[in-house]
């Protein structure tokens, strides 16, 4: 029942983190991983059929999410840099 208790707090903080706007749900993620992933993160997550589908979708939804989210910076950053070496 613990590992059962577990993964249903894992999931309702993954719900919670994902209706989040994206600069706010980025850092929510970060502390989530820090949180939840570990090593042995299989092995501890026991969810039913319907709750592991939506926790699956939400995880793969959110793994996109910060790719997405990771180029966005790096184009702002490659922008930052180019308008810097403009004003020098």
């Amino acid at each position: 029942m613990e590992r059962r208790d577990w993964s249903l707090k894992a999931l309702d903080r993954l719900i919670y983190v994902d209706s989040h706007d994206d600069d706010t749900r980025a850092s929510l993620l970060l502390n989530w991983c820090n949180e939840y992933l570990d090593d042995n993160f299989l092995d501890k997550l026991h969810l039913d059929t319907d709750d592991l589908k939506k926790f699956h979708e939400l995880f793969y939804k959110n793994i996109n999410f910060l790719k997405e989210h990771t180029e966005s910076i790096r184009k702002e950053l490659n922008i930052t840099k180019d308008l810097r070496k403009f004003y020098q």
